[in-house]
């Protein structure tokens, strides 16, 4: 089964950051979704979730700055199921600090946006959890985990 480390990473407004997939994402294509991708074979989640925010987004984390939010089995309506480690943190950056390294955009959005994004499956089932976790509320409001 695919192992898929993602990130939400909350800014001090409370925005998340969110990719939106280009034409050849190989799932999800021309759809929102979280930042991060595959676990390689032989590395671990919280390896891979490092090394997936700095290929997709230039920021670079060291561990403690982020973390295990949820980690579950996601199954698509198309049957494909994907092992995931949903990790969290606070940064204090623009999007400006962004630096796209994968898909058509890469951006902080307004939680109150994200209904009207067409989102990924993941994305659209992980994220209103997230939005409505003591986690995400202690981010958005002090930064503090």
């Amino acid at each position: 089964m695919p192992r898929i480390a993602v990130v939400l990473l909350v800014d001090p407004r409370g925005h998340v950051l969110l990719q939106h997939r280009d034409e050849h994402a190989p799932r999800a294509a021309d759809q929102w979704g979280m930042v991060g991708g595959h676990v390689e074979p032989g590395e671990d989640f919280d390896t891979a979730v490092h090394r997936e925010i700095l290929e997709e987004t230039g920021i670079r984390t060291v561990p403690g700055d982020l973390v295990l939010w949820a980690e579950e089995e996601f199954s698509y309506t198309d049957g494909h199921r994907s092992h995931y480690r949903v990790y969290a943190g606070r940064v204090d950056l623009t999007d400006e600090d962004i630096v796209l390294g994968e898909g058509r955009a890469i951006v902080f959005v307004d939680p109150a946006d994200t209904p009207s994004l067409d989102q990924a499956e993941s994305l659209a089932y992980f994220l209103p959890r997230f939005l409505a976790s003591d986690l995400y509320r202690r981010l958005g409001a002090t930064g503090d985990v």
